[in-house]
Parts: structure tokens; C-alpha cells; sequence
């Protein structure tokens, strides 16, 4: 019966299975403004948040911690809006973003979206409508009427122009619910009140209205009864009047209270749908008011609605998400079952285009047509449902009807009917598309195509082409007709887009002959459209095909630009298509091959080839790129007239070192003037490659020495080899360049200085500045001055020293006084040249040759100019040395000498002079080794001190590699230090640096005895805290004995520091002694404590001291020493808690639980922890102290008593445990408590306060251990609603047999609101596994709350296959489904069942293997399934399997089906099935209707039948396939002459018709013969007819034929005639004698000079004996005005 409701009906989701709260779905807390999504607020203790449910996706729900009153969700998008008092927020949820907000000045009783970008604001007193665009504030509608006062909102809704609105409120006066509505138009600006509980605005459309009707329906129950009332609104001039509508609205007797909560309207159906509080639904069809169905959806209040596909969506107060629509195939009979209300149904039929009238339709159109209406009957056919009417059949008795006078036709009617409303199909266009065109109004059908009202086919395309190519196009484009598309695209030039549109619809034509023909009418399109088709992947066609093209025409530009693009992949296989490429060019446009091969595009060509046309077009530069042989080369390199040089430098690159040279040679050799600067350039470029001494080897043997100049000039500066730089020097001198011999050996440093420089002296150059240069820069001074000297060049020894390099000074007198030069001279120069010198360097060269006195007054000058020169003033001390003439004086005074070089210079002379010296330096190492090798050593230690350097220091007493250590030495100088230095030293940093200086030389000794000499005499530092503290540190690291005394003794020291290192170096009892001292207790005990080991001294001295911290340190030692009663006594005595962690952790480890609790109770006097009170408690329990426990727990305390019941629960003190969790209300584990204590049944009621999973899986556990089984499964029923829980619950019945137990338990929690598809799908299982029987009851019922997939493992296993059919097919695996039931046929197979599911499978190879299986065992039922896959399986091979079975017969309904699809083998096997069944009327039926066969095979083998009828048909098929001869063979053998003589009139031939005729007069048939004459008129001679008749005595039988040809003839003549007449007249008009032709050539001209004679129209026919000629006249002369020739057939 639920099959046959008009409604559909569908769950969409239980909202407490998404988890939410059953108090949170009401009409305050959950709002639906659209299908899309579900908003609720959701408030907990804890907090309040926002729950917004996705129907499409239910798994997407995701909330949000939002506090607010009241929270509705945009209809379309995911944008909330939310009010919290009268603020309003709107924010987009993915963007998380504020779209807009505002403040109302009055509260909101009730908003909802009214479209996605509207909201409406319901107050006490106006509605308002708010955009949230832009900014604008919400703006005022209209005041509320006092009729609403007092009542709840409960709706609000407007149409579509928003100008009609409709508030609606409820109110329970006097115990019964009144609806009131204030119903308000914006353009009137007027309200009206009426009591009425759901409104809705919705349109219709009415029979012949233009434009929709708007209708308002709205719905009132009241104390007399319950109406839905439909208004019109908005009247539209033009519509019919729309008459208002009422209907009564019926409410069950059980539904007294019942009452309209919404209305929603389908606009599709024009139903409205009314829904109650109780869970009713109403529909009504909105243009008569005519109640559809009533039924009830829900047994719970609906309280909210919205539209959902053309119908309602619904939650009630379960949580339940409905939806109703309308079943469109029950819902048409449904009306005419129940209501009989035929017009009802009519009516919704035609308008939403819904099956069930069908052959109501059919029986008001015949109707109709019977009674002549033939107008409304094509508007019926028109507007038919489905089309159902819309036929061939149909269109053809419409054509056939004549119309009334000044009235449409019926068709047109038909066609203009469903141009109005719709598109016309197939047949319908065909017939439209006809006349429009023959009227010339092409217009229309453009538009029509505009607007998809008509369905494009290839025969409307066909159709549409003789008038409109274009329009053609695009008919053949949206059919879906490739062949006719590319044609037309071909024939309207748009070839790019063939190969778009072909790759598009897979379609693949003959392209190289499409290329011709592009080619042939566009050149440029063609090369476009053949690179399109070479791009493509596989190529449609290759580049050899397009280049055989494009170069049969001689397209030269369009061949280069089509190979460029398609060969720039530059592979190998195209070697030869690049060679084409770069000939047709050489030999064509030279310049586009130059600019192909500088563009190095390809690289496979035929280089050698190409190269020689290349130097032939005159492109010496790509014939020598391409020349791979060297005497090519050499020939085409000396054109470099024509050669760009740059280039051509380049090139050389690409050639070997020899073949380089040979061509620079060749070069050289036959032009020298013109090609020398390029060989000089390519010298220059590959010198490094070639070799210098290659290179001029060519330019010396060409004696060219201009170019070796300017070679070699380009690579010195750049060469390191000596011999180039030689080379070019020898250039330049030989060529007069000597300033540029100056500058290369000025510059250069490649060059052998020797060998040079005795060149430059041989070369006598006029100038011997480079001379001077070379021996300058590499120290041959002394040779160039002896030179100089020796050959009278003295003036340039003064330009050497003056100008060149005045620095070289030195070393030319050093030279000068070798030769012996006049000191005069010598003065001179000196004082001449520029100071530039070094005067040391000067210095030491005189004094090497014992002159130093020479420079004496010199000096003196020099260091009274003020000079500063160190070189000066060292020359002055060594002559005051060596004179003493007051030395120390000079050294005392003077600070520019260099004290190093005097004191080196003092040493071997006065050893005191030379410490001067280095003490006026400070040359600490030179000063060092000075007065250790002369013993000096007081001097050294006062210089030591005073000097205050600790790096010094170091070395004196450590020593380094430049002063190895001596021990003597060292112990002599500490001597000093301590007998004289220290007691002399005033200034502390000069004995702090000593001190630091022994500490850093490790000599812990010696610095105690200078300490002792410095702190325990009487000296300035003897407090010092810093030197007492360094004694004691001294002593304890060598002399510990000594530490003691002198602790006691000194009494400046840091003594904490002291102490500490004292402990660090062990020394604890001096360390003891410091703190006692000092009375420092705490460290001192913990010296005792740390050190000593000792806790009895340390016991001993906190009884002494008495200090509270004195006993906590101690207290501490005790624990950690594990004396934890004695550490509890010390810390009791200190009244400290502090450390009651490590207290606690260690007593508790140790069990010392009583000792606990005395420290416990004191540090919680002191300390408010609840850790303290925390492990009180436990002590207590462990103690077994319960009562003391239970007086702490009634007591105030801030003890974390949960984690202590978890600790007494873990050590099994269950007792405590218990008060406990009492204490706290832990029900969860108070219930696991009571289970270890035995107490099951406390223990679930436990449970249920806990309402915990795990406190029901501990209890569950412990009654399934005790079997109480009635208690585990009330534990159990909390825990099947958890699928995690789910699974191990099933294993633990399982695992102790409790199987019908366990199938109870689940059986009993299918009925919770929280089941959920686990408990569906496990207890399935469980019946797969132990009740096989009730398997299929339960999935019959619950197969859409299973795991499908799971329990088809299931029912495998357990070998069930109808439930896994079942599961299969369920689940959409018809393939699986399919395969179960043919390997289990016995078990699984239905034959209705197999149907369906066949259909469906996805793996076409199941069909065979479907046909297979029926073929095996239902053998009969063949037909019957092949029906049913009709459209997706191959014939062939269908009809191949069953051929090699020999089965073909059992299957002949299906070959009549599938005929049809006109397939070869089925055509094929059903023609051989008639054969042998000797059906000719079912074959001659077949080979007409089905054409696609081996037709000729087929004639063969019928040609030689038995029966007549057959071999009839091989003739017919002998016609079919043109073979006319052997068609007319087959009828004259069985005398069949009527089928030869109608073979001869279909053949069209004239010589098969002839030979027939012949083969009548032979055989004596001149019935036949006349016959024929009559059957093939058209295509007989008359000379052959008159031929035939006249020899054989048949002119009586030929002459009907004659007077037909001779009357014809005669037509054509005065047709003719006339024609000729209308002609002449006409030219005598149009010429009036104004230069008219001659007389003479006439009218007649037209015809020719013969008039109208000349050759017979049918040609000759043979001479008839005793006959002169023709019958119409001469053959070879015609008489003027005949009646036969060329002329009057071409006219």
C-alpha cells in the first residue's frame, strides 16, 4: 500500500543521534530557515554553543561556542545571524568575518531570513525588514495590529515582490488555540486581520493566462470548523479572473485539538502543503482548492517547517527530520482512485508533465478529433504529459485536416501550442521547418534555434542547406552530425575549427584529401589547418602527406611555414623533410634560408648538399657553417669581401688547429691587402689555441711584418711566455716604436730581463730610458751604471736617480764608490736627489765600504731640518759610539732612533750603553737576554717590576723559544725580586703583578715565601684581604700543614670562600673551624652533615646551637639517611614543614605511615596544601584510622579527595575508597568500589547516577563474571548505544556462550533514540552466525541502518546466499549481486529478481555469463532476458555464442528485437533462421527493412533454393547490389519476365534494356517485347526499337511506342516553336532597326547556320534494308526544318 501513496517520504536524520540533547529541540531553541541547514542552541552546565547540522552532509556537523538568544542560519550560505538582547550580529562562518550588526531600540519578538540577503524583525510593535548590504539600519514595514497583542509569533512570510506580508500569532484564549493573522499590501498601504493559523503567498498558472496568477492561501480552525481559503492578489490585466477558493480541512476524531502550525508551497505542482501540531499533513491543490491526500507523518509535535524540493521538510519535538514531496508516478492515479476527481488530475498532469493520464489523454484526443475540435484537440496533443501524444502518428492526422476559413490550421495550432510552452522534438521540427522555409521566412527558424525550441537533427540540417549554409552549420553542430559539420566548415573557409570540433566529438575524416581541398581555396588557412593537424597526439596526418600537398601546388611560402613549425622538434627522422625545407628555399628565396639556417633550427639536413646550394645562392657564410672538407673551406674563407669579419673570426673557432692555420695561410697567401686584418683578428682571438710561434711562423714566412707587429701587440699584455714579449720588443724596435718598447718593459713581466737588456744595449737606441727601465725594475743598477759610467752616459745616471727612481740611490752610489767616483760627486748627487731614498738603505751601503764619516755634516743637516727619519739618528749614535762623544747622553735624550738597532749595535761595545738603549725601547726580549748573559740581574728585576708586564714575567720565570728556561737564572732572579725589588716597590699593582706572575709560573714555594715576606712582615700590605686570602690558597694546595697556623693567625681573610675551599681540598675540619669561628651554624652542621659523616657531632651541635634551621638541615641528613622517625623529631622540633614532599615521598615508600601523620598534623598547622591533606587522608586509611578519615572528610579541608580514592581504590583499600567517593558524589567510581565490595546492586544504581561507559563496562563485566544476567543487561543497554564499546561487549559474550544472552541485550537496544547502525549490523551478524533463520526478517527490516559491507562477509562465511543477494543489491553491487546468483543458482535464483538486478551490472562481461547460465538451466526464459538487456549488449557476439552452440533458434524473439539496431550478425542470423524455416515473406521483410548484411553471398546461396520465391529474392538482391545481368540471368531462367523488365527499368541502362528486347524478339515473345517498349521507354532507341520491329515483323507490338515518341516529339517541337517566336519578337523589340543584324542571319541563327537540322538528338540507328536514310531525315545532311539535332536538345 505504501507503494501506492501519492507522497514521498523520507528520514532525513534524528538529531540525538548527532548528539544533541532532546531539551534542546523546541521552537525557542532550533530554527530551520531553508533545506540546507538546521541551527541549534545548545545549553549545558558547562557551557552554551551552537550546534548548525549540514542536511546535505549530517557528518559535517560542527559547533561553535557562541552565546546567544536566538541564532538562525542564512538560507543558501553559511552566514549565522544571532541576537542577544537586542544587539544583532550577522557573520560569514567561512570567512570568519562580521558581515554587519546593529542595535534595536525595541526587543525582537521573531525574525527569520525571508530571502538570502533580507532579514525580518518582528517587535511588540512594527516589522522591520534589515539588508545585510550595505549599511543601511533595518527599515520599518508596518505598525503591528492590536489584534497580535498578547500572542506568540509563530510565522511571518511575503511574496516574491515583497509587497504582500502576512504576521501570524497564536494564543490559547479559554483553553483553545486561536491563530491571528495581519495580512498587510505595501503599495495600499492597508492591513486586514484575519484569524487564521498558516498563510502562504505562491502563484499558478491559469489556462490561457499570459503571465502567472499570484494566490495567497491561507488555512483557520476555529469553534465551527477548519477551511483553507485561496485568494487572488495582484490581479494581472489580461489573466482570466481567479475565482476564490475554499476547501474544508479534516481533522480525526483523535486530533479534537489539532491545529495549522505552516504552509509551504510546491510551486511546480501548485500544491500547497499544510502541516498540524499532531504530526498531520495536508495537501491541496492550489487552483481548485481540492484536498490530494491526508495522512499523518509524525507521531511527535511538528513545530517547525520549510520548502524542500518542491515540497516541505519538518522536525518535531524527537528531533526528527522529515521531508514530503510528491511521488510523481502514484500521485495522477492516486487522485483518480480515490477521489475520482478525473479534471483534478487532467489538469495536474498537463501542468506538471506527471504520468498516470496517459490514456485518459488518449481518450479525450480521440474524442475530440471525432467531434470535429480539431483545434483544442492539437492544443491537447500539444500539451500531452511527456509527450505522450506529441507522434508521427499524431503530426500526420493533423496534416491531413483541412481548417476552417480564416482559422489556423490544426497543425499550426499543434506547432504554435508547443512553441509557447516548450521545444518541439525530432519529427516535430522536421514538419515545422518545411514550410517555413518554402515561405522564405528563415528568420523564424533562426529564432527558434535561438531559443532551443526546436531538436536538431541531420535530416532538419539537410533540409535547412539549400537555403542557409550558416544556419545549416549550426543544425548539424547541436545534432551531433560530424560529417555534414566538417563539410560545412570546409565549404565556409572556418578550418581551424574542424580539427577543434572533430577532437571534440571524436569524430576522424579523410584528412589529406580535406587538406587538398582547403589548400586549393586558401593557402595560408590550409598551412594553419594542416600544423593543427600535425600537432596533434597521434598526428592526424604526417608532414610527408602535407609536404606531398603543399609542394603538387607549388606553395612555396606555405610549405616553408608548415615544415618550420612542424620540424622544430628537430628529430632525426625528419633528416629528409629538412633538406626539403632548405632546397626550396636556396633555389626559391635564398634570404629565407639564410635566416632558417642562422636560426640553427635543424641539424639533420644533408649538410653536404645543402652546403653547395648554399655557396651557390651566394651564402658563402652557411656554406662554410655546413663544409665539413678543408679545401671547401679554403675556397670559400677568401671571399671575406662578402664575409661579415665578426663572423668569420667566430668561425675559425669551429675548426681544428690545423685546418685554422692551413686557412690563415691561404688567406695570406691570395690576398694579402685584403684579408690581413681578419687573419690578424683570428690570430689574435685563438693565440692560445693556435700557438704564438705557429702563428708567427705564418706572418715571417709571409714577410709580414706589420701583422706580426699588430698580432703580437694584442696578446703581450695577456702572454706569460718570455719569447712572445721578446718577440714583440724586436717588433717594435725594428718599427720605430720605442715608446712602446718603453712601455712593455715598464709593464710586463713575462719578458727575460736578461736577455733583454742585453739587447737594448746592442740596439744602441737613442734613447736609453727602456734600458734604464729593464734594469730598474729587475736590480741590474750596478750594471747599468758601470754602463752608464764606462760609456760617458752620466747624465742619465741623473735622470736614473732624479727622475726615474730616486729610491735606487743607495745601490748607484754604493756603485759609483766602486768605480771610484769623486766624493764631490757623490756629495752632490746625494744632496740633489730627491728625498725619496731610504737613508738606512744609504747608510749601509757607505758604511759597507767603511765611508760613513762621509755623511756626517750631511746627517747633522738632516736632523736639523727635523727630520724624523730613524735611519738618520740610528747613522748619528753609531758615529757618537764610535767616537764617544757622550753616547748615553745622546741615547737618554733622543727617542728616534730604533733602540734595537743601536742596542745591537752597543752590545759587543758597552753591554750598559746597549741596556740604555733597550730600556729607552722597552725591547723586553732583547733587554732579557741582554742581562741574563751578563748577570745583570738586579737590573733585571727592578726593570721587571717597574715594567708591571705579565707576559715578561712569564717569560723570566717560564722561559719560551727565545729564552729557554734556566734554573740558575731564574732562582738568582727571584733573589733579587724578594731581597731587593719587592721591599723597594711602593706601588701595589707592581706587586700584584709579581705575585700573579709566580702564580702564573707555578711556583707555589716561592710565592709563599714572598707572601710570608710581604703579609707576615710589616709591610704596607701586610691586611691586605686579597694577599691572605692568596696565602691560604697557596698553602692549601702545597702546604696544607701550614694551613691551620694560618688560620689562626691571619684573621683578613674571606673566611666562606675559605671554608669552601677547604672542603673542596678535603681539609673539613679546617674548613668546621672557619665556620665555628666565624659562627656560621648552618654551614658548620653541614660540614659535620656533608663531610664529616658524622650526624651524632651533628646531632650534638644542634643540641649546643638550638637554632630552628640548625634542625632542619639536620632533619633533612635524617631522611636522607633514611632515619625517618628521627628526621620526623627534628623537623617537629624546627616547626618545619617545608620539605613535606621529600617527607612524604619517603615515609610513604617506607611505610612509616604513624610517623606520617604526626608530621602531616603538624604541617598542616603550618602549611594549607592539599597535598598535605591529601596524604593525611591516605595515611589514615593505610593506618586503618577510618574514623579519624570520616572526621577530616566532615570537617572543612582542601584535600583532593578523588585522586586519594583513586590511590586507596589502586591498593585495594576499598573501604576508605569507599567513604571516599561518597564524599564526592563519584558515582562512577563509587560503582566500581561496590562491585569489588560484592555489591552489584548498589553498584548499578551507582551506575546509572555515574552514567559512565566505563562504570557500565566494570559493572557489566563483574554481573556477566556472577551471572546476573538481568543486571548486566541493563548495564549493557548503556553500553550498545557506544559503537566503540559495542564490539568488545560482543567478544565478552562470546567468549563465556552467552550468545542468546547477548542477542537479548541487542534485540532490547534496537528500540533506544541512541541506536545506531552497529547494534544493526553486530546483530545481524550474530544471527548470520547462530540463527541463521531470522536473518533475513532482519534485514528485510533494518537494511538501511546496517554496515553493509561487513555483514556481507558475514553471510559469506556462513554460506546464506539470498541474503547476500539481498546485501548486494542494497548496496548498488549488482555485479557481485548478479555473480552470487549463478553460482548459487539453487539457493538465490528468481527469475524477476535476476531482471532487475542484470540491468544494472556495471561488468558487461556478467551479460554472457548471464546468457550462459539461462542457456544452462532456464533455457526458455532466454528470450525474456535478452529483452531486458536489449540496449547494452553486443550482438554480435550474442548471436556469435549462440551460433557455436547451435542454439540460434531458441532465441528468434530476441534477433526480431534486436533487428532494429540493424547489426550485421543479427540480420545475418534471423535471414538464416527464415531460410531454413522457408519464411520467404519474413526474408523478403527483413532484406527490404534491414539492409546490413552480405547481401551477394546471400543471393549465391538462394539463387540455387528449391522454392521459386527464394530464388526471386536472390534476384531482388542481385538488383540491390546493381548486378543487373546477373538479376536479369536469374528471371529469365525462371521466366520471371515481369521482374526482368522491371530489373532493366531500375538498372537505367540503355544497352540492359536494348539486350532484353533483344532477348524478347529471339525467344519469340512479342507480348514480352511490346511490354518491355512500355516498362523501359525512357531508356530504348527508337532507331534500335524501328530496327528490331522492321527485321522481325513487329512493327504492330513497337507501334504504341512509336506514336508515344512521335507525339512527344511533337510537344517539343511546337514548344519549341513557340519559344523561338516569343524570342524573335523580343529582339526585334529591344533592336527597332538601330543597327539590327542582317536580314540574313536572322532568327534562325540562334538555332545555327542548319536552322534547326543537324545530328539525330538520339543518334543514329542502324539502315533498315531498302531504306534511304532515317526516318526524321538525313544523318549526314538535314533538310531545313527538321525536327531533330544538337541545337534543339541544348535549347
Amino acid at each position: 500500500m505504501a507503494d501506492q501513496l501519492p507522497i514521498t517520504f523520507q528520514e532525513f536524520v534524528k538529531l540525538p543521534e548527532l548528539g544533541i540533547d532532546v531539551s534542546n529541540i523546541s521552537f525557542n531553541t532550533l530554527t530551520l530557515q531553508s533545506d540546507k541547514f538546521i541551527c541549534i542552541r545548545e545549553k549545558t552546565a558547562q557551557r552554551e554553543q551552537v550546534c548548525i547540522v549540514d542536511l546535505e552532509d549530517t557528518t559535517k556537523t560542527f559547533r561553535r561556542p557562541i552565546t546567544a538568544d536566538s541564532a538562525i542560519m542564512n538560507p543558501e550560505n553559511k552566514i549565522i545571524a544571532l541576537k542577544a538582547g537586542r544587539n544583532l550580529q550577522v557573520f560569514n562562518l567561512e570567512l570568519k568575518a562580521k558581515v554587519k550588526s546593529c542595535m534595536m531600540s525595541d526587543d525582537v519578538q521573531y525574525w527569520r531570513w525571508i530571502t538570502p540577503f533580507d532579514i525580518a524583525l518582528v517587535t511588540d510593535t512594527s516589522v522591520f525588514h534589515w539588508s545585510i548590504e550595505g549599511t543601511s539600519s533595518p527599515v520599518k514595514q508596518f505598525e503591528r495590529n492590536g489584534s497580535l497583542n498578547g500572542t506568540q509569533i509563530i510565522s511571518y512570510c511575503t511574496n516574491a515582490k515583497m509587497n504582500w506580508m502576512a504576521l501570524i500569532g497564536i494564543s490559547a484564549p479559554q483553553g483553545r488555540i486561536v491563530g491571528s493573522m495581519q495580512l498587510y499590501n505595501k503599495d495600499r498601504g492597508a492591513s486586514q486581520n484575519i484569524e487564521a493559523h498558516a498563510a502562504e503567498f505562491s502563484e499558478i498558472w491559469l489556462e490561457g493566462a499570459s503571465q502567472p496568477t499570484q494566490v495567497f492561501a491561507f488555512t483557520a480552525r476555529n469553534a465551527t470548523g477548519s477551511k483553507l481559503y485561496v485568494v487572488e492578489i495582484d490581479h494581472v490585466e489580461g489573466n482570466p479572473p481567479f475565482q476564490k477558493r475554499s476547501s474544508d480541512i479534516f481533522f480525526p476524531p483523535e486530533a479534537v485539538n489539532d491545529f495549522p502550525v505552516a504552509m509551504q508551497a510546491g510551486a511546480k505542482y501548485e500544491i500547497v502543503y499544510m502541516v498540524t501540531k499532531f504530526g498531520f499533513i495536508h495537501l491541496f491543490d492550489l487552483e481548485t482548492g481540492a484536498c490530494v491526500f491526508t495522512n499523518r507523518i509524525s507521531g511527535d509535535t511538528v513545530f517547525v517547517t520549510t520548502k524542500h524540493d518542491n515540497g516541505i521538510i519538518a522536525v518535531n519535538r524527537k528531533g526528527q527530520v522529515l521531508s514530503v514531496g510528491i511521488n510523481e508516478d502514484n500521485v495522477i492515479p492516486y487522485i483518480l482512485q480515490n477521489s475520482g476527481n478525473v479534471e483534478l488530475a487532467f489538469r495536474m498532469a498537463s501542468r506538471a508533465n506527471l504520468p498516470g493520464a496517459d490514456q485518459l489523454y488518449v481518450q479525450r484526443f480521440q474524442q475530440l478529433m471525432s467531434q470535429g475540435q480539431y483545434g483544442d484537440a492539437a492544443k491537447m496533443a500539444a500539451s500531452s504529459p511527456r509527450g505522450m501524444l506529441r507522434t508521427e502518428n499524431t503530426i500526420n492526422q493533423l496534416k491531413n485536416l483541412q481548417s476552417p476559413p480564416g482559422q489556423l490550421s490544426p497543425i499550426l495550432q499543434y506547432f504554435a501550442t508547443i512553441l509557447e510552452k516548450g521545444e518541439l522534438n525530432r519529427y516535430e521540427s522536421i514538419e515545422l521547418a518545411r514550410p517555413v522555409l518554402v515561405s522564405n521566412r528563415k528568420a523564424l527558424l533562426e529564432k527558434w534555434l535561438k531559443e532551443d525550441k526546436l531538436e536538431c537533427s541531420e535530416e532538419l540540417g539537410d533540409i535547412v542547406q539549400p537555403h542557409d549554409a550558416t544556419l545549416a552549420l549550426s543544425v548539424y553542430l547541436r545534432a551531433n552530425a560530424p560529417a555534414k559539420v566538417v563539410v560545412c566548415f570546409a565549404q565556409s573557409g572556418q578550418f581551424d575549427k574542424i580539427v577543434l570540433y572533430c577532437k571534440k566529438v571524436g569524430y576522424t575524416p579523410d584528412w589529406v584529401p580535406l587538406l587538398n581541398q582547403v589548400a586549393r581555396a586558401d593557402g595560408d588557412k590550409a598551412c594553419e589547418f594542416a600544423l593543427s593537424l600535425v600537432k596533434e597526439e597521434p598526428p592526424l596526418v604526417s608532414a610527408d602527406q602535407v609536404y606531398g600537398v603543399f609542394s603538387s601546388l607549388s606553395m612555396v611560402q606555405q610549405t616553408t611555414r608548415f615544415l618550420l613549425e612542424a620540424l622544430k622538434a628537430n628529430n632525426e627522422s625528419d633528416a629528409h623533410l629538412q633538406t626539403k625545407l632548405l632546397e626550396i628555399n636556396l633555389l626559391n628565396a635564398p634570404q629565407v634560408a639564410d635566416a632558417i639556417l642562422g636560426n640553427n633550427m635543424f641539424s639533420h639536413f644533408d649538410r653536404p648538399y645543402i652546403a653547395q646550394l648554399a655557396e651557390k645562392a651566394g651564402l658563402y657564410q652557411r656554406a662554410l657553417e655546413l663544409y665539413d672538407n678543408l679545401d671547401d673551406i679554403k675556397r670559400v674563407a677568401v671571399h671575406t669581401e662578402v664575409l661579415n669579419a665578426e663572423w668569420l673570426v667566430g668561425y675559425f673557432g669551429n675548426l681544428s688547429v690545423d685546418d685554422s692555420l692551413a686557412v690563415m695561410r691561404q688567406m695570406l697567401e691570395h690576398n694579402m691587402a685584403q684579408n690581413l686584418q681578419v687573419v690578424v683578428q683570428v690570430a689574435i682571438k685563438y693565440s692560445e689555441l693556435l700557438g704564438p710561434q705557429k702563428i708567427i711562423d705564418i706572418f715571417e714566412d709571409c714577410r709580414c711584418n706589420e701583422g706580426l707587429y699588430y698580432y703580437l701587440g694584442s696578446v703581450v699584455n695577456v702572454s706569460q711566455d718570455p719569447a712572445v714579449v721578446f718577440k714583440y720588443i724586436q717588433a717594435a724596435v725594428a718599427t720605430g716604436q720605442t715608446k712602446e718598447v718603453e712601455r712593455i718593459v715598464r709593464d710586463n713581466n713575462h719578458y727575460d730581463a736578461e736577455k733583454v737588456k742585453n739587447y737594448l744595449k746592442e740596439a744602441s737606441l737613442p734613447d736609453q730610458l727602456p734600458l734604464i727601465i729593464v734594469c730598474d725594475r729587475h736590480d741590474f743598477v750596478h750594471d747599468l751604471v758601470l754602463y752608464l759610467y764606462s760609456n760617458g752616459l752620466s747624465k742619465y745616471i741623473e735622470v736614473y736617480v732624479q727622475q726615474v727612481n730616486p729610491g735606487r740611490l743607495p745601490q748607484v752610489v754604493g756603485a759609483l764608490l766602486d768605480v771610484d767616483c769623486d766624493e764631490q760627486i757623490l756629495k752632490s748627487l746625494i744632496s740633489s736627489t730627491p728625498p725619496q731614498f731610504s737613508v738606512s738603505d744609504l747608510v749601509d751601503e757607505i758604511e759597507k765600504r767603511n765611508r760613513l764619516k762621509l755623511l756626517h755634516r750631511w746627517l747633522e743637516a738632516k736632523a736639523s731640518e727635523g727630520s724624523q727619519d730613524a735611519g738618520v739618528y740610528n747613522a748619528l749614535a753609531k758615529i757618537y759610539i764610535d767616537s764617544n762623544y757622550e753616547p748615553e747622553r745622546f741615547l737618554s735624550s733622543n727617542k728616534l732612533y730604533d733602540p734595537r738597532v743601536i742596542g745591537a749595535y752597543s752590545e759587543r761595545r758597552d753591554p750598559n750603553l746597549a741596556f740604555l738603549a733597550y730600556s729607552q725601547g722597552q725591547c723586553d726580549d732583547e733587554l732579557l737576554r741582554l742581562t741574563s748573559d751578563n748577570g745583570m740581574f738586579k737590573q733585571q728585576a727592578r726593570y721587571m717590576i717597574k715594567r708591571r708586564d705579565i707576559g715578561l714575567w712569564g717569560k723570566a720565570l717560564s722561559g719560551d723559544n727565545q729564552h729557554p728556561l734556566n734554573q740558575s737564572h731564574r732562582r738568582q732572579l727571584i733573589d733579587q725580586v724578594v731581597s731587593y725589588g719587592i721591599p723597594e716597590a711602593d706601588d701595589p699593582e707592581e706587586v700584584s703583578v709579581c705575585v700573579k706572575a709566580f702564580m702564573g709560573a707555578n711556583l707555589p714555594h716561592e710565592l709563599i715565601e714572598l707572601l710570608e715576606r710581604i703579609i707576615l712582615e710589616d709591610t704596607p700590605f701586610s691586611n691586605n684581604s686579597n694577599l691572605q686570602n692568596l696565602l691560604i690558597l697557596t698553602a692549601v694546595k702545597v702546604e696544607q700543614t701550614r694551613v691551620a697556623d694560618y688560620i689562626d693567625r691571619l684573621g683578613n681573610y674571606d673566611a666562606p670562600d675559605i671554608a669552601e675551599i677547604c672542603i673542596n681540598n678535603g681539609l673539613h675540619e679546617e674548613a668546621f673551624n672557619v665556620y665555628k669561628r666565624f659562627e656560621v651554624n648552618t654551614e658548620a652542621i653541614g660540614v659535620l652533615i656533608d663531610h664529616v659523616g658524622s650526624l651524632d657531632r651533628a646531632y650534638e651541635y644542634a643540641e649546643r646551637c638550638d637554632q630552628p634551621e640548625v634542625w632542619s638541615r639536620l632533619g633533612k641528613a635524617q631522611l636522607d639517611g633514611l632515619r625517618i622517625k628521627e628526621s620526623i623529631d627534628s623537623y617537629i622540633r624546627a616547626d618545619d614543614p617545608s620539605n613535606y614532599a621529600e617527607v612524604i615521598d619517603v615515609a610513604t615508600h617506607a611505610g612509616k605511615f604513624d610517623d606520617l601523620v604526626r608530621f602531616l598534623l603538624m604541617a598542616r598547622k603550618k602549611v594549607r596544601e592539599p597535598v598535605v591533606e591529601s596524604e593525611l587522608l591516605f595515611a589514615y586509611a593505610k593506618t586503618e584510622r577510618l574514623s579519624d578519615l570520616e572526621d577530616m572528610l566532615r570537617g572543612p579541608n582542601i584535600a583532593q579527595i578523588q585522586k586519594v580514592g583513586d590511590r586507596c581504590y589502586d591498593e585495594n583499600l576499598f573501604e576508605a575508597a569507599r567513604l571516599l567517593f561518597q564524599s564526592v558524589s563519584n558515582w562512577a567510581r563509587l560503582a566500581s568500589t561496590l562491585v569489588r565490595l560484592g555489591d552489584y546492586q548498589s553498584a548499578v544504581d551507582c551506575g546509572r547516577k555515574a552514567n559512565s561507559t566505563q562504570v557500565w563496562k566494570d559493572v557489566n563485566q563483574a554481573c556477566i563474571a556472577e551471572k546476573e544476567f538481568r543486571l548486566a543487561q541493563i548495564c549493557g543497554l548503556h553500553l550498545i548505544v557506544h559503537a566503540e564499546e559495542l564490539e568488545s561487549l560482543i567478544r565478552l559474550y562470546e567468549s563465556n556462550g552467552y550468545i542468546d544472552e547477548l542477542c537479548s541485550l541487542i534485540e532490547n537496544g534496537l528500540g533506544l533514540e541512541r541506536a545506531h547502525m552497529g547494534m544493526f549490523t553486530e546483530l545481524a551478524i550474530l544471527y548470520c552466525k547462530y540463527r541463521p533463520e531470522q536473518i533475513m526478517d532482519h534485514l528485510k527490516l533494518y537494511w538501511s541502518r546496517i554496515n553493509i559491507p561487513k555483514v556481507i562477509r558475514a553471510c559469506e562465511s556462513a554460506h546464506l546466499w539470498p541474503e547476500l543477494v539481498f546485501l548486494y543489491v542494497h548496496y548498488d553491487e549488482f555485479d557481485n549481486a548478479a555473480q552470487t546468483i549463478i553460482e548459487h543458482s539453487v539457493d538465490a535464483w528468481e527469475h524477476a529478481s535476476f531482471k532487475d538486478i542484470i540491468v544494472k551490472v556495471s561488468n558487461v562481461e556478467l551479460y554472457y555469463k548471464a546468457l550462459r547460465f539461462y542457456l544452462k538451466e532456464q533455457p526458455l526464459l532466454l528470450n525474456d532476458l535478452l529483452n531486458v538487456m536489449m540496449a547494452r549488449i553486443d550482438h554480435t557476439r550474442v548471436v556469435s555464442m549462440f551460433q557455436k552452440s547451435d542454439n540460434i533458434p531458441l532465441i528468434k524473439k530476441y534477433l526480431v528485437a534486436a533487428q532494429s539496431t540493424n547489426n550485421k550478425s543479427v540480420n545475418e542470423a534471423y535471414n538464416e533462421l527464415l531460410i531454413e524455416e522457408e519464411d520467404f515473406v519474413g526474408l523478403r521483410n527483413s532484406i527490404d527493412n534491414h539492409d546490413n548484411f552480405d547481401g551477394i553471398g546471400l543471393a549465391q546461396r538462394l539463387e540455387k533454393h528449391d522454392l521459386l520465391e527464394f530464388r526471386r529474392i536472390a534476384a531482388h538482391l542481385y538488383n540491390q547490389a546493381k548486378r543487373w545481368r546477373q538479376s536479369l540471368a536469374l528471371s529469365k531462367k525462371d521466366k520471371l519476365y515481369k521482374d526482368a523488365m522491371t530489373t532493366a527499368r531500375v538498372s537505367g541502362s540503355t544497352e540492359i534494356a536494348e539486350d532484353l528486347l533483344r532477348y524478347f524478339v529471339e525467344s519469340g515473345n512479342p507480348a514480352c517485347f511490346s511490354a518491355c517498349l512500355f516498362t523501359c521507354y525512357d531508356l530504348v532507341r527508337s532507331d534500335v526499337v524501328m530496327e528490331l520491329a522492321w527485321r522481325h515483323g513487329l512493327t504492330n507490338e513497337a507501334m504504341p511506342y512509336f506514336i508515344n515518341l512521335v507525339r512527344e516529339y511533337q510537344n517539343k517541337v511546337d514548344t519549341l516553336t513557340s519559344e523561338v517566336s516569343d524570342l524573335k519578337a523580343k529582339v526585334e523589340r529591344n533592336g527597332g532597326g538601330n543597327g539590327a543584324a542582317p536580314a540574313a542571319n536572322g532568327p534562325n541563327q540562334l538555332m545555327g547556320p542548319a536552322g534547326l537540322g543537324g545530328r539525330l538528338l538520339l543518334g543514329p540507328g542502324a539502315p533498315a534494308p531498302n531504306a534511304g536514310g532515317n526516318l526524321f531525315g538525313n544523318a549526314g545532311q538535314s533538310a531545313p526544318g527538321s525536327m531533330s539535332g544538337s541545337q534543339f536538345g541544348g535549347f
